[in-house]
C-alpha cells in the first residue's frame, strides 16, 4: 500500500468513525452528508468520492459495527473460561451496548428499511453466532454446567428472548446495578435458588 493509499484508507476511516458516533445521537434519517462533512473536517465532494451517498456510507458503518460486534463475541466465546463466565459476559455485553445508545434499536430501524442489511446481519448471525452458542451449550453440558434437561433449542430461545428486551433490560440495569445480579441469579439459578 503506497502513501496515497494509506492516507486515503486513513480519511474513510474517520468518516466512517465519524457517522459511527453520530449515530449515538442521531437518528439516521436526519444524518445528512454535510453534518458528516463538517465533523468529520472534510469536504462533502470526499464522502461522495468514497462511499456513493449517505446510505451506502451507513450501510458500510452498519457492517463494521456488525463485524466488530461478533469479533467481540468470538473473542469473548472463545477465552478460556466457564460457561457461567461466558453467559455472564453476553448479558453484561448488552448492557455496555445499551449504554452507547445506539445498538439495537438503530439497527432495527435500519434493518426494516434495507433488507440488504437485514440478510447481511441474518448470514452472520446464523454462520457465526449460533455455531459458538451452540458450542457453548455443549461445553456447559460436558462440564455439568448447563442441565442436560435444557436442550439447544430452548437456550437459544431463551437468550434470544434477553436480546429482543436488552433495551429494557439495559435501562434497568442502568438504574440498578443489583439488578444485574438478580438476573444473573435467575438466569443460571432460577426462582427457587440452586436445585
Amino acid at each position: 500500500m503506497n502513501g496515497f493509499e494509506k492516507r486515503a484508507l486513513l480519511i474513510k476511516e474517520k468518516i466512517k468513525k465519524t457517522a459511527l458516533d453520530m449515530l449515538k445521537t442521531w437518528e439516521p434519517k436526519r444524518i445528512r452528508i454535510t453534518d458528516i462533512a463538517k465533523e468529520a473536517n472534510v469536504s462533502q465532494v470526499t464522502i461522495y468520492n468514497y462511499f456513493g451517498s449517505k446510505e451506502a456510507l451507513l450501510k458500510e458503518v452498519f457492517k463494521d459495527y456488525i463485524d466488530q460486534s461478533i469479533s467481540e463475541f468470538e473473542e469473548y466465546m472463545n477465552k478460556d473460561i466457564s460457561v457461567k463466565e461466558k453467559i455472564e459476559l453476553i448479558i453484561l455485553q448488552k448492557r455496555e451496548a445499551n449504554k452507547q445508545k445506539f445498538a439495537l434499536t438503530v439497527i432495527k430501524e435500519v434493518m426494516i428499511e434495507d433488507s440488504e442489511i437485514m440478510d447481511y446481519v441474518k448470514r452472520q448471525y446464523d454462520e457465526k453466532i449460533i455455531p459458538l452458542m451452540l458450542q457453548m451449550i455443549e461445553e456447559g453440558h460436558r462440564t455439568g454446567e448447563i442441565s442436560p434437561k435444557i436442550t439447544a433449542e430452548s437456550f437459544l430461545i431463551f437468550m434470544n428472548m434477553i436480546i429482543e428486551h436488552s433495551k429494557t433490560l439495559g435501562e434497568a440495569f442502568e438504574k440498578n446495578r443489583q439488578f444485574t445480579e438478580e438476573m444473573l441469579h435467575i438466569f443460571f439459578y432460577g426462582l427457587c435458588g440452586r436445585p
